[in-house]
């Protein structure tokens, strides 16, 4: 298949598109994950700042005595508050448990504003931006250097319930930035990576689905190249004859001409109709008939027909019914006589002078056994798998002299699947084959020995 540019650009092609479609498959997911990752986070954020900003307006407002002034309570409340106007002074360690734990850490800030969003005190450093109140609590805020802080705003009142000014609770977002951008690069540099992973595993997965075409379109090649040949050797036979005739006026020759003709057209059609045998039963529109076929009467009828084939091969051709009673199968009673005439004869054709052909019945769990035996040339190992295919032949000069072309067994096979079987051999150079057929048997014995 690595030879053939068709196939491997087809599986170039089948590969890329496999790449690309995984490719976009996995980028879409890579988006939702990030912003999935990113809406999470953020909600954490909101989460933090809203309960921080809450329990800050509960625990000042009872303490805001007039609007604008921060009180030495407020102080206590937020020891590391800073006043504007005045030096800011260092808490105490110890101090810093009574904002939550949360306040006087690093990533939140905390400032308040009168009614004229002028700032009164800072809790840590906020940014530097021009404070303002907008409709919305909610701001992001990005300072001169481009760090972002978000923040809320919440209107405070006094104890009597006049409005006091404002509190805006925030955080940085430089973790969460930071965070956002690691997985950025994770997938910038992660995403070609899995693509070229699966560009590979593409290849490879296109080589292995393209193997049953690839081998199919082998077998049509060689079946096409095959068929040319057999067509070939009748059809040149043919023309080389009447080429003859026609330089003569002989009435003997014209006739021994046309005899041949006669033969190489025989053998024509026959290849013919087994070639058109082979094509509608591969596509299973060959007409099986379903009868009750008794394999006694054709194992004997044809060892009975076919002695005289043995007979001028001087081979010894006998059977070995080994059951009493008879064996019927469900099938095409032609299809099953074609199946067994032509292992006989093919075991007749590569079976020296002198030798012996078995045709053997037997039953097994159910399953009728034809087998047929011969002392033959045999079989190499590696022959063995190939037996079955269309115009392979063991022994090309043998199986011209006899006339075959090579589909016998192929034929044979295609008639065992159709009967829903099993055929197999068993061989070896120098000491004949064993062809086995297993036929089920799908009625009764009492029921099938009526037909025999």
């Amino acid at each position: 298949m690595h030879q053939s540019q068709l196939f491997n650009r087809t599986r170039l092609k089948l590969a890329a598109w496999y790449a690309g479609v995984m490719g976009l498959i996995l980028s879409g997911c890579g988006i939702a994950v990030y912003l999935h990752l990113a809406q999470v986070h953020w909600n954490a954020i909101d989460g933090e700042i809203e309960t921080l900003a809450g329990t800050l307006h509960d625990s000042l407002e009872p303490i805001l005595e007039k609007p604008g002034e921060l009180s030495d309570r407020v102080e206590q409340v937020l020891p590391g508050l800073c006043r504007s106007q005045t030096a800011c002074k260092t808490p105490p360690a110890s101090s810093h448990i009574h904002v939550l734990g949360v306040s006087t850490q690093d990533l939140y800030y905390i400032q308040f504003l009168n009614l004229s969003l002028k700032r009164l005190g800072t809790v840590n450093t906020p940014p530097q931006a021009t404070p303002q109140i907008q409709t919305q609590p909610w701001r992001t805020i990005v300072d001169d250097q481009g760090h972002r802080y978000h923040q809320v705003s919440l209107q405070l009142k006094t104890s009597t319930g006049q409005p006091w000014g404002y509190l805006q609770v925030g955080r940085t977002l430089e973790g969460y930035d930071d965070h956002l951008q690691s997985l950025k690069i994770f997938f910038v540099f992660g995403m070609p990576i899995a693509i070229l992973t699966i560009g590979a595993a593409s290849w490879a997965l296109a080589g292995i689905a393209m193997r049953p075409v690839y081998d199919s379109y082998q077998q049509i090649q060689q079946f096409t190249a095959d068929a040319a040949h057999e067509l070939r050797t009748p059809l040149a036979a043919i023309q080389a004859n009447v080429e003859a005739t026609l330089g003569t006026t002989s009435l003997s020759e014209a006739q021994g001409t046309l005899q041949t003709i006669e033969r190489q057209n025989a053998r024509l059609s026959q290849l013919v109709q087994d070639l058109l045998m082979l094509s509608r039963m591969d596509l299973k529109v060959f007409p099986m008939k379903h009868q009750i076929v008794c394999l006694n009467d054709v194992v004997q009828d044809l060892v009975e027909e076919l002695a005289a084939l043995a007979l001028s091969a001087h081979i010894t051709l006998k059977e070995e019914l080994n059951v009493n009673h008879a064996v019927n199968v469900m099938g095409d009673e032609e299809q099953l006589y074609r199946l067994v005439t032509n292992l006989i004869t093919n075991a007749i054709q590569y079976t020296p002078a002198d030798g012996t052909v078995t045709v053997q019945l037997s039953i097994e769990d159910q399953t009728a056994i034809i087998q047929v035996q011969d002392t033959g040339i045999g079989i190499a190992a590696t022959d063995q798998a190939r037996v079955f295919d269309r115009f392979y032949r063991v022994s090309s000069d043998r199986s011209r002299h006899t006339g075959g072309a090579g589909l016998g067994l192929a034929i044979a096979s295609a008639i065992v699947d159709a009967h829903h079987g099993k055929i197999h051999v068993q061989s070896e150079l120098g000491k004949g084959s064993l062809f086995t057929v297993q036929l089920p048997m799908k009625s009764s014995r009492s029921e099938l020995s009526k037909s025999c």
